[in-house]
């Protein structure tokens, strides 16, 4: 079988925090070209940002590969937030509500894909996704001006 790997850069931020939001994500994988995501989510924290851009993510794969390729497919995410990173990866625990319930949301993600694995990096090694995040910021800004 053909190798199935997908990898995803995410990233979330907020100007203010909380203050707007926004979402970034590049997906890029075998058979397809890379697909860069910017998405504005109105006003929020940054931590609520990066886990609705891991959420965003996978919601995208798998509408993009369909369910039966999900299922066989491994992917690897690639997080500059080392918060979300340990909390996803089990080593830190979810205390807010609100975190609780969009960890909940990805961990039930988690079980369409063969497997999911979470790596923190730098974030100068994230800014393809940040530069979405801005660019949906920056376009929602200019929106309201």
């Amino acid at each position: 079988m053909p190798d199935q790997t997908y990898i995803i850069y995410t990233d979330g931020g907020a100007r203010g925090n909380p203050g707007p939001a926004a979402i970034g994500v590049v997906v890029k994988g075998p058979g397809m070209e890379k697909k860069e995501y910017g998405q504005y989510i109105g006003e929020t924290t940054n931590n609520v940002a990066e886990y609705r851009a891991v959420a965003f993510a996978l919601h995208k794969l798998k509408q993009l590969i369909g369910s039966e390729k999900a299922k066989e497919s491994s992917v690897k995410m690639y997080i500059d937030s080392e918060l979300l990173v340990k909390q996803l990866n089990g080593e830190y625990k979810v205390k807010e509500a609100t975190l609780q319930e969009l960890f909940l949301e990805i961990w039930n993600l988690r079980l369409d894909f063969g497997s999911i694995a979470f790596s923190h990096i730098p974030r100068e090694s994230n800014s393809a996704a940040d530069r979405m995040v801005n660019w949906a910021l920056d376009r929602e800004e200019n929106r309201l001006v």
